[in-house]
């Protein structure tokens, strides 16, 4: 199991370097403790872009420069969105269970009940798509129940034990934790201007703490 954002192949984007063709491509890019600068900058700009709309309401106009306008979204919005999800992958049988159109990975926390709530009521299903693919995940007694499309009646699926689940939880939240500290230093480095509102951001998308800002560099 890994928190995967949603990430499509940079065309022309150049506020700093990215990984990509400029295909226009979409992948899931794993969150976690091992990426390159490059792919932390690529999983900042999907996130930022996600959030990259138009100013309404009660929030402040788009400043002039690019970069601030880029940000914006992502600084000013209450309640932010990051394309992506969970990916568990059944390694005994290559099965991927991915996330769905409907699904964020603002939500991953949706994933404990699951675990929580499921063993009171009998049953829990968490809906991640609509057709053409709609994954689902369901919690039946002490079972959890990955079906990778439920419109198809021979979908394949992945099960395990709610104990997995809970232990995979685990290291999914320890990934985006990970993840959080190499973007705290990336954007110290990169974005020295909007640095802690960046990250601050970033930790409220992924429904975490903030982590500590890293030291800064020692003056010459």
């Amino acid at each position: 199991m890994q928190p995967v954002l949603e990430t499509r192949s940079p065309d022309g984007f150049g506020l700093w370097p990215v990984t990509g063709t400029g295909t226009g491509s979409s992948d899931f890019l794993p969150l976690g403790g091992g990426l390159s600068p490059a792919e932390v900058g690529t999983a900042v700009m999907c996130i930022a872009g996600c959030n990259d709309i138009d100013p309404d309401g009660d929030r402040p106009p788009r400043p002039a420069d690019a970069l601030g306008s880029f940000l914006h979204g992502l600084l000013t919005f209450d309640t932010l969105f990051a394309a992506g999800g969970l990916r568990v992958v059944d390694d005994s049988t290559g099965v991927a269970f991915l996330p769905g159109c409907c699904d964020g990975l603002e939500d991953w926390r949706e994933w404990y009940r699951l675990v929580d709530d499921g063993g009171c009521s009998g049953g829990v299903l968490l809906g991640f798509g609509h057709p053409p693919v709609s994954p689902v995940a369901e919690r039946v007694g002490g079972v959890v129940r990955l079906t990778v499309d439920s419109e198809r009646s021979d979908s394949p699926v992945i099960e395990s034990s709610v104990s997995g689940i809970r232990r995979r939880l685990a290291g999914v939240e320890r990934d985006l934790a990970d993840f959080l500290v190499l973007a705290a230093d990336w954007a110290s480095g990169r974005l020295p201007g909007h640095a802690a509102p960046v990250v601050a951001a970033l930790a409220r998308v992924l429904d975490l703490p903030a982590p500590p800002a890293p030291p800064a560099p020692p003056r010459p």
